[in-house]
């Protein structure tokens, strides 16, 4: 009996051994998989198609170091209806199975989201393969040129370079990390909006470099992707957001409006702001701002009209230094974050009215301060708020508290 035990346990042991060392050529094998980092959807030659491009990751020239993206990944393109017709032809054509498990971004041109992105929206969210935290882009290019645009100057990959650079959200202030999963949830919900990352293209050559501004620093701030002054290597820039009501595109915010947009949703740390300097004509100061405490807003609901509070704090460290300058006089400082304040009540000022008269779409989120206005959610709902958001009116109090810069105290 111990005998006839001990045979059985050996010829699991080896049929287990066999099948976990054996090579597995089905559907599921790694081996048969294409792992897309990038979607790029185009308007077709016929309107009524789409052009979807697929980025896939090349495994082999990953593992041999290459260091370009031409070397890491192909760009494929399809024409069909939708965008699982575009993936079942892709399969067949590259003899594997597209794997969308690590896509980083989906990038819809500025003509398709113009008409309307739902379908593709839902399409995607329901597949279980394409994760929420994966980036959402609006280019003002074809889509499949910002991808092939996208080479990274400082990344060795692509798809590193995909995942790092919505972080600079935090320190500029000039983007925001947008998601399909987000997008998805404004277009669902009503009480709120969706927006999506703002991306364009440079020109590599710094004698063609675009006049997006007239001299006058305080302009700075007006510049968004494919607008701006950048000359370099990579192709693909990212500042703005892109702005929806509904599914369709409906307009554009600057890199001075984005920052107020992050600022009202506290996603942050830091950001640079220039001012006048209230002491001298036609010079100017250069300060870095950090909120001091969370932004917040206040609705109240008067004769069917809401009324719009907003209470910010910051403080401030002084970037430019110029000879002369007494930096830690408090009169001087004074005056700078009296400046400071002013400036950024207007512009926070602005951005909001231009959400409201212009766009007509809350991306702010101020429905969550009005749900307690109403006893029931029936009542709010009938209350209609998305249509209603047009018609507010804004108050904004901003308190900035200015101190010397941080190596040079004094000059």
């Amino acid at each position: 009996m111990k005998k006839l035990l001990r045979n059985i346990f050996i010829s699991l042991l080896t049929i287990v051994l066999v099948m976990a060392f054996s090579s597995s050529y089905t559907s599921f094998s790694i081996d048969n998989l294409a792992f897309v980092i990038a979607i790029g959807i185009d308007t077709g030659d016929n309107d009524s198609n789409l052009k979807v491009s697929f980025q896939i990751a090349k495994p082999s020239s990953v593992s041999e170091g290459a260091s370009t993206q031409d070397e890491t990944s192909i760009i494929n393109t399809v024409e069909t209806s939708s965008i699982y017709t575009a993936i079942n032809l892709m399969n067949s054509y590259i003899g594997k199975e597209l794997n969308l498990s690590h896509c980083k971004l989906v990038v819809f041109s500025e003509e398709v989201a113009t008409k309307g992105i739902s379908n593709e929206i839902y399409t995607l969210i329901n597949d279980v393969q394409i994760r929420p935290s994966t980036n959402i882009i609006v280019s003002k290019t074809d889509a499949k040129y910002y991808i092939e645009a996208s080479k990274p100057s400082l990344e060795t990959l692509p798809t590193k370079y995909y995942e790092i650079f919505p972080n600079s959200s935090k320190y500029t202030g000039y983007t925001s990390n947008a998601t399909i999963g987000d997008f998805f949830n404004g277009l669902t919900c009503n009480t709120c909006q969706p927006f999506a990352i703002l991306g364009g293209t440079i020109d590599s050559n710094i004698d063609n470099l675009k006049d997006y501004s007239s001299s006058d620093p305080l302009n700075a701030g007006n510049a968004k992707s494919n607008e701006t002054s950048i000359a370099g290597k990579r192709g693909a820039e990212n500042i703005g957001l892109a702005v929806f009501k509904g599914d369709k595109l409906v307009g554009e915010l600057t890199a001075m409006e984005t920052v107020c947009f992050s600022l009202m949703r506290n996603h942050v740390d830091g950001f640079l702001i220039t001012i006048p300097d209230p002491r001298e004509d036609e010079s100017y100061i250069d300060l870095y701002l950090f909120p001091a405490k969370d932004t917040k807003g206040n609705v109240d609901i008067i004769n069917g009209t809401p009324y719009i509070t907003v209470n910010c704090k910051f403080n401030g460290r002084i970037y430019s230094m110029k000879k002369d300058a007494k930096y830690l006089d408090n009169a001087v400082l004074d005056e700078i974050s009296k400046t400071a304040s002013k400036y950024i009540e207007l512009q926070i000022s602005n951005y909001l009215y231009k959400t409201s008269k212009d766009l007509k779409a809350d991306i702010n989120g101020f429905a969550k301060h009005v749900l307690r206005k109403f006893s029931t959610l029936e009542e709010f709902e009938r209350y209609n708020w998305l249509e209603n958001y047009e018609n507010s009116f804004f108050t904004v109090n901003s308190d900035v508290c200015v101190k010397s810069g941080f190596l040079l105290t004094e000059t």
